[in-house]
């Protein structure tokens, strides 16, 4: 279980939703050492299935049911016994706003995201778009090179 404070995080300055989004999104390297071979790519995945959510929960209400059938059309598969802990975190944290709702006799709850974490998806979704650029560009092995001649980290030979 990842910890997650309200302090600022460096990166983005005195934001602490921002910096509670980071901390959400990443993990130790110790964590994920401890953690079983196999598990790193549900790792790589979290942080995408949390945005996912967040995208979603910004549009309109969501539940845990259907968030679990949503993710599984984009091919995650979620028991309730991982989804229903991650609400409960990303409404700790701010980031969502649960309510229950009587639906045909029987209560649901829902979630909505708020303030806070419809500024975190923002701010987010700005980072995987840059991201993407860099994944997907059409000459990505001359634009490293340049970018590696540049680097002050390079060894010089």
């Amino acid at each position: 279980m990842v910890s997650v404070t309200t302090t600022a995080c460096f990166c983005f300055g005195e934001d602490p939703c921002i910096g509670a989004l980071i901390r959400l999104l990443s993990k130790s390297d110790n964590e994920m050492a401890r953690r079983p071979k196999g598990r790193d790519e549900k790792e790589l995945y979290s942080g995408l299935i949390r945005l996912h959510i967040l995208h979603h929960a910004a549009g309109e209400g969501i539940f845990g049911l259907g968030m679990i059938e949503e993710l599984g059309r984009h091919g995650y598969r979620l028991s309730p016994g991982t989804l229903y802990p991650l609400l409960h975190r990303l409404e700790d944290k701010g980031l969502l706003r649960g309510y229950e709702e009587n639906v045909a006799g029987k209560i649901r709850r829902v979630y909505q995201s708020t303030a806070a974490g419809r500024r975190a998806l923002r701010l987010a979704k700005e980072k995987v778009q840059e991201l993407f650029g860099e994944l997907f560009e059409a000459r990505p092995s001359s634009r490293m090179s340049e970018s590696a001649a540049s680097s002050r980290f390079l060894r010089r030979g």
